[in-house]
């Protein structure tokens, strides 16, 4: 099933505009700022952070399943990073923070699924160029 999105810039790199649907219920706006500066409004970063935290635990909830823990929730913040590298804007790091609520796992078997699932997700597949990918995975306790 293919996934869709649209995005559409108005104006020149520093004071235009642009907006981006993803799929029928995503959307938002985003600028210059809003992109390099921390300025107000979304940017494809957020959109990737997204979707990797979603398919990362997704795929981590499939595998402890598989595995005979079926999770209560696993949760998973991504922080995507963006530099210049040579002069060019470069996502250059993806933090993953993950917690699951796993009854009956120990942590040790946690990290060994989230490590998995961390090399597994399509999303992470996707996002295999960039040069560092951290995980930190805990269970709630």
């Amino acid at each position: 099933m293919p996934a869709k999105g649209t995005a559409e810039w108005k104006g020149d790199l520093r004071s235009g505009t642009g907006t981006f649907t993803a799929g029928d219920s995503i959307s938002g706006g985003y600028t210059f700022k809003s992109r390099f500066e921390d300025g107000p409004g979304s940017n494809p970063e957020q959109l990737i952070a997204a979707a990797h935290a979603a398919c990362f635990s997704m795929a981590l909830s499939n595998m402890l399943a598989e595995a005979g823990s079926p999770p209560e929730l696993v949760h998973t913040d991504a922080t995507v990073t963006l530099r210049p590298v040579d002069g060019a804007p470069t996502i250059t790091k993806i933090a993953l923070v993950t917690v699951g609520r796993v009854p009956g796992l120990d942590e040790a078997a946690f990290m060994q699924h989230a490590q998995a699932a961390k090399a597994g997700c399509p999303v992470s597949r996707a996002l295999a160029s960039v040069p560092e990918i951290t995980l930190e995975a805990s269970l709630a306790h």
